[in-house]
Parts: structure tokens; sequence; C-alpha cells
């Protein structure tokens, strides 16, 4: 089985590629993160997903498009449903790539994040798998985050400290000031 794994992070990606690999699964990355702000913090995510692929020889494709100002036209007006308006975006494309590259199907290293909304993520990819008539795969991949956040460290990869939107950001500095 070949699948086209969407890469949030090189800290979230570490668990899935080593579960995935042990099971015999050929994966091929896919960087496209548009909802990363500010640019500062896409480009260290970004470099660090590239010393991730150096580090263990990763097959990465790469869409290295800042393109902010979709993402905020897309997510504003949705409110409190930005998280899954975010997912859409980024998954459809890559479901829509995958199908372009005549692959077995599509996964995301959101799955291994015990932050993001795991049921929601797979509904996304499901409900997107039908629509590009290929299939999403998935699994519960949340209690390998304490091996990836070590193993990122021991790599001295960077490691984010919220989502990557505006908005968890915002909401990180929010918790923050109220400790």
């Amino acid at each position: 089985m070949k699948l086209l794994m969407h890469i949030c992070c090189s800290n979230c990606s570490i668990y899935p590629l080593e579960t995935f690999l042990a099971k015999g699964i050929d994966i091929k990355g896919f960087w496209f993160n548009p909802n990363i702000h500010p640019y500062t913090e896409y480009s260290n995510r970004l470099d660090s997903v590239r010393r991730l692929q150096r580090f263990w020889n990763l097959d990465i494709e790469y869409t290295d498009e800042y393109h902010l100002d979709y993402f905020l036209n897309q997510i504003v007006p949705q409110g409190e449903n930005r998280c899954e308006i975010c997912y859409l975006i980024r998954l459809g494309k890559t479901a829509e790539l995958a199908k372009k590259m005549n692959l077995d199907g599509f996964t995301t290293s959101l799955l291994a994040s015990p932050y993001q909304k795991f049921d929601m993520i797979i509904k996304t990819g499901k409900d997107l798998g039908r629509k590009y008539a290929i299939q999403f795969y998935f699994e519960d991949l949340r209690k390998g985050w304490g091996i990836s956040r070590d193993l990122s460290r021991e790599l001295g990869l960077y490691r984010q400290k919220y989502c990557g939107c505006i908005y968890s950001e915002m909401e990180r500095f929010r918790k923050k000031n109220k400790l």
C-alpha cells in the first residue's frame, strides 16, 4: 500500500511514519499548511520537516506557498468551525494529489496529536475520500505522542507551541496570561 501523508509538522509525523513503515506501508509525505502563522513559524516548521527528511531519507512533496490570505478568507466567516475548514483545506489538497499520483490512499500526521479534533479529522478524511474516490487511511496514533516528542528533542527538531493558525496562537497567549 502506498499512501500520501499530509505532514503538519516534523514532530507529529515521527510516530505515524515509524508506525506505517513498520507495517510495510510505503509513505510519501506531503507538506501543505497555509494555516500556519506568522511566516517565521511557517518557516521554522518547514525547515524542521526538511531536516527530518534528510535524517530519515524521506520522500516528501512540498507545496511551499504561504497562502495566509486564502486561508483567512476561508476561515474568518466560519468562526467556531475554523478547525473543520482548516482540515478540509489541507486534507482536500492531500486527497486530490494522492488521486492524481494514483496512490492507494491518503492520511495525515494530525492523527498523532492529542491537541487536534480526532473525530472531526476522520469524518473530514472519509468525506474527502468519497469525493475523490480514494481511501482515507486512519488509526489512532495519539498514543505515540510522547515517543514523537522525545525523538524530536533527540533530533534537535523545532518544536512548536501551538496548532499553527493565528487563532490557536491567540488562544495560547490568552491561556498563558491567565496563569
